[in-house]
């Protein structure tokens, strides 16, 4: 029995080793780091840094540009997020469907964007949300609206990276949807077919509810993956105008890498890892809860 044991262990060592290393230390480091004022003179010599316990989350409290990131990356998570699903949903819908020829090629198509390096992204973007040469305002200039200025207007910087977003990040959880479908027994549609139900109602009745325990885990992988949100704004505008577009990660970045507090940053970091917790074990709870009534 110990035998069995000790084969166990060995073969577990690398996996506890990885977490060890790149997961349970920096999650110390950084909270650490966080009861600190360490600084770039820190960096020089750790004897800089002194602490001081839990001024840098008091400080967290009355910070009106980590609320203002707070609010705009909840925004950016509630409104990207239901529209990343359901782009992602009805395009699986469309390249599940028996009547559709070339899928392969319209699923390489869609999902292209994901593999798509964010610096040639955001350049293509950038030309079409150009304020006066960008196709964008030329088609609303050929309805007869007026143009926008899509990354300089405070008003609509947001909605611009949520468009990006959006566009870039649909292809993965289209093809996480669309491996739901091909799950879901054809036996449940001809049964349907033969009750009478049309295509709406096999959505509804049957397509809907068997895509629950997906589109939970869906739902909440892109939760976690927009409250990062970084690269984006980084790219595209830098956290404006007007701090409009400023995220938790952003903001993180901007603490510890330009002004180089670091332990302020840490703070930061601490705090978004406590939420991306706390939204992980929602995620443990409602897919435990789905698997067991689907059971």
């Amino acid at each position: 029995m110990r035998s069995r044991t000790s084969t166990a262990y060995f073969f577990l060592a690398p996996a506890f080793l990885t977490l060890l290393i790149f997961f349970f230390l920096p999650v110390t480091a950084s909270f650490l780091m966080s009861l600190t004022d360490f600084d770039i003179y820190s960096i020089a010599d750790f004897s800089n840094a002194r602490f001081i316990g839990l001024r840098n989350y008091l400080h967290l409290l009355n910070d009106p540009l980590f609320w203002k990131a707070v609010l705009n990356t909840v925004y950016f998570v509630v409104v990207a997020g239901p529209l990343s699903i359901l782009t992602a949903l009805l395009a699986a819908l469309a390249l599940n469907s028996p009547r559709l020829r070339w899928k392969y090629f319209f699923r390489l198509a869609l999902f292209l964007p994901v593999i798509t390096t964010l610096v040639a992204v955001a350049i293509m973007w950038r030309y079409l949300y150009h304020p006066r040469f960008g196709l964008i305002n030329y088609l609303l200039l050929q309805v007869g609206l007026n143009p926008i200025d899509w990354l300089g207007d405070p008003h609509w910087a947001m909605p611009a990276l949520i468009f990006l977003a959006t566009w870039k990040n649909f292809g993965y959880l289209m093809m996480i949807f669309l491996a739901g479908l091909q799950a879901i027994p054809d036996y449940l549609y001809d049964a349907a077919k033969i009750d009478g139900a049309n295509w709406w109602r096999q959505q509804i009745h049957i397509t809907l509810p068997q895509l629950a325990p997906t589109t939970v885990f869906v739902g909440i992988i892109t939760a976690i993956g927009y409250f990062q949100l970084f690269a984006e704004p980084y790219v595209m505008t830098q956290g404006g105008p007007l701090n409009a577009t400023l995220s938790i990660v952003l903001y993180l970045y901007q603490q510890g890498f330009r002004w180089w507090q670091m332990g302020y940053s840490a703070s930061i970091a601490f705090v978004l890892f406590i939420m991306i917790l706390a939204i992980a074990f929602i995620q443990n709870k409602i897919r435990k809860r789905y698997g067991n009534e689907t059971r």
